[in-house]
């Protein structure tokens, strides 16, 4: 591939190069010149000339795979017949996962924007009960595909059966969750259809010029959030953290279609088999799933300290969650980790104990319901997202929150 500035087209407006993170663009006799030593190929220049056209890549015959064809031959000439909103609707056991009711409700907004149809794809073996379950939370339609062979995940039947769905039918938006299987799904989809994704995503809108999807997620280690646009391929797809929207409310009186495909008399691709699924051992309340969750932090100071945090959501039937300080020093597993790199969480109640109040950390946090958190720092950011700020020592505020709830129950 290579780029280009088209003279003609070009205004020397410099939006070009106050969007290019090379400062590989300089402005020349009122024209756009771009140093190619210094060019990736990013496209941000492209996207932002979208207007004047001024600028383009060249994708040369040949660069877009076996195919021999370029990228724009075989998405981008008929973009109009790609239509509709896509969720794929991830279950596990038989029993659809609750990212896919939060895909619902946001992609029920999508769709209404676009004027189009919201549709679940459901993969697996006698999920017919599901499948009206899914129409019930929102979708216009369900494309059920049925097999043996699909009643547990492995990529390679998935991921085949979802490239013949979306091929067949052209949805321009697909939507899938931001867990494991999501994860190892997306991506394998994405290439086959020869079209682009953007990961762990945390915000979606629909640009109201082009309607294009404007797909956000966490860049540059959480320190900004970056909006990603795929203008040029269809469809255009995203995985989203799990937690991060409200589940959309349920309607037993919706009606839908369901379209049924049998898969079970074919043998589709499958170079793993799995032979047993181990559960967890213990307790532990998901993370994730919690409806309380304390969470603790460095201000915590040691790591027998950390006792306290276990004390307090035992007291409060919730759930153990922890910086990611905490978490590299060895004090509590990753499991509990709670940021941009951990779990993305939207408890009822999140109580924050001598957490500081990174970026990266309020991004897995911040949609909690109520947010209540204990730093001595009272500059600490932790409070510009906290409905409720306790300034004080995380050590002395903890027990006495612990006897004051025993108290009330009549414990002590």
């Amino acid at each position: 591939m290579s780029i280009r500035v088209i003279d003609d087209k070009c205004i020397g407006c410099r939006l070009c190069v106050a969007v290019c993170p090379l400062g590989a663009i300089t402005i020349v006799e009122k024209k756009a010149r771009i140093d190619l030593d210094k060019c990736n190929l990013c496209g941000a220049c492209v996207t932002e000339c979208e207007k004047f056209q001024a600028i383009e890549i060249i994708r040369h015959a040949g660069h877009a795979g076996h195919t021999g064809h370029t990228g724009e031959e075989e998405t981008a000439g008929d973009k109009e017949s790609y239509k509709g909103v896509w969720v794929f609707a991830e279950q596990k056991e038989g029993t659809v996962a609750g990212v896919t009711m939060e895909l619902l409700g946001e992609g029920r907004k999508l769709a209404d924007e676009l004027g189009t149809e919201l549709s679940a794809v459901l993969l697996g073996s006698g999920m017919d009960r599901a499948a009206q379950e899914l129409i019930a939370y929102g979708a216009d339609r369900i494309y059920l595909a049925d097999s043996p062979q699909l009643g547990d995940f492995l990529e390679d039947p998935y991921a085949e059966v979802l490239t013949e769905l979306c091929r067949e039918h052209k949805p321009a938006i697909l939507l899938m969750g931001a867990t494991t299987i999501g994860r190892s799904l997306a991506p394998k989809v994405a290439a086959r259809l020869q079209t682009g994704l953007t990961a762990d995503c945390t915000g979606l809108a629909i640009d109201g010029g082009t309607k294009n999807l404007l797909q956000t997620r966490p860049a540059f280690g959480g320190n900004l959030m970056a909006t990603i646009l795929c203008p040029n391929r269809r469809p255009q797809m995203a995985t989203v953290r799990p937690r991060v929207f409200p589940p959309a409310k349920r309607d037993e009186n919706r009606t839908g279609e369901v379209v049924r495909y049998d898969y079970s008399t074919r043998s589709l691709q499958q170079r793993a088999e799995l032979l047993e699924v181990i559960k967890a051992a213990g307790t532990t309340i998901n993370l994730a799933e919690a409806n309380i969750i304390v969470a603790g932090g460095r201000g915590l100071c040691d790591q027998k300290n950390f006792a306290l945090v276990h004390e307090l959501a035992e007291v409060l039937g919730g759930a153990v969650g922890a910086s990611r300080a905490v978490v590299d020093a060895g004090w509590v597993p990753y499991a509990h980790q709670v940021g941009q790199t951990g779990k993305t969480v939207c408890p009822k109640i999140y109580i924050a104990c001598g957490i500081h109040g990174a970026v990266q950390h309020l991004v897995g946090m911040q949609s909690s319901g109520l947010i209540i958190a204990i730093n001595k720092n009272p500059e600490a950011p932790i409070f510009n997202v906290a409905d409720y700020g306790i300034v004080g020592d995380v050590l002395e505020v903890i027990p006495a929150l612990i006897k004051e709830i025993k108290k009330a129950r009549g414990e002590e």
